[in-house]
């Protein structure tokens, strides 16, 4: 007996014409959405709040998104307001979130200030990454190491300094946040960075690698120099040497005041 026939299945994979309808009218009413919340006060961006930074800084950043208040979250141009904060002489970086329905929050790395940079009757806050943060008036940010420069380029804030002797002191003093001795000046001249402490005492440091080994060896040392030392040398970290520096001797980089 031949065995019964199966029935054939047959599936319809095209979408019916309802189907099709149904989503294009879906798609509309998003599209319509979108344009809606971009053009329209709905998402408008009321309220910018800044976190990571300073007052100072903060009121900075405010001031330059003040052309975004306004304006629609949902339409944001991310790629411009990284632009503009990231233009900013005293920020390093920020990244954004859109907090609806009218906030904008930002998160700022502002840059860190390490030194004063004099040049005549110049002065001006230098960063860690040795950019010159503002223009400062003389005798401003007494706690901050002074780098003496004679350097030929142009200073301007937002600007970098070029891979000079200013620029190895300020990354240099970069690592030395936590150093417990103050530092009054810093100097690269001669293949040598020197540190002079408000001590008086001379740290002497040599080439500008292995820093952070350098100022531990020294943290531990200076408690303990013989009376009368004028400097310290760390050049060679596992040799540490204290002595005393002749009259006049010392390193007239950062030797100068103010």
């Amino acid at each position: 007996m031949a065995a019964a026939s199966r029935p054939r299945l047959s599936y319809r994979f095209a979408p019916t014409r309802r189907s099709l309808a149904v989503g294009l009218a879906l798609a509309a009413l998003a599209a319509l959405a979108y344009v809606l919340a971009r053009e329209t006060s709905a998402f408008a961006i009321r309220r910018i709040e800044v976190r990571g930074a300073t007052p100072a800084v903060a009121a900075q950043v405010r001031r330059a998104l003040a052309p975004f208040v306004g304006r629609s979250l949902v339409g944001l141009d991310g790629a411009a307001l990284e632009r503009r904060v990231e233009a900013l002489p005293s920020v390093v970086s920020v990244d954004y979130d859109r907090a609806f329905p009218h906030t904008l929050r930002l998160d700022v790395v502002p840059e860190r200030p390490v030194a004063v940079l004099r040049r005549g009757r110049e002065a001006w806050l230098l960063s860690a990454r040795a950019r010159l943060i503002a223009r400062l008036p003389r005798g401003a940010e007494p706690s901050l190491p002074r780098i003496w420069s004679g350097g030929p380029e142009r200073l301007e804030a937002g600007g970098f300094l070029a891979r000079g002797p200013d620029a190895v002191a300020a990354r240099a003093l970069a690592f030395a946040a936590r150093f417990p001795a103050r530092i009054a000046a810093a100097a690269f001249a001669d293949g040598s960075l020197v540190f002079r402490l408000r001590s008086g005492v001379e740290l002497r440091l040599g080439d500008p690698g292995d820093i952070r080994l350098k100022l531990a060896v020294a943290r531990r040392a200076l408690p303990d120099l013989p009376r009368g030392s004028t400097y310290l040398d760390v050049s060679l970290p596992s040799r540490p040497v204290a002595g005393s520096t002749p009259e006049g001797a010392t390193n007239p980089q950062v030797s100068r005041g103010g």
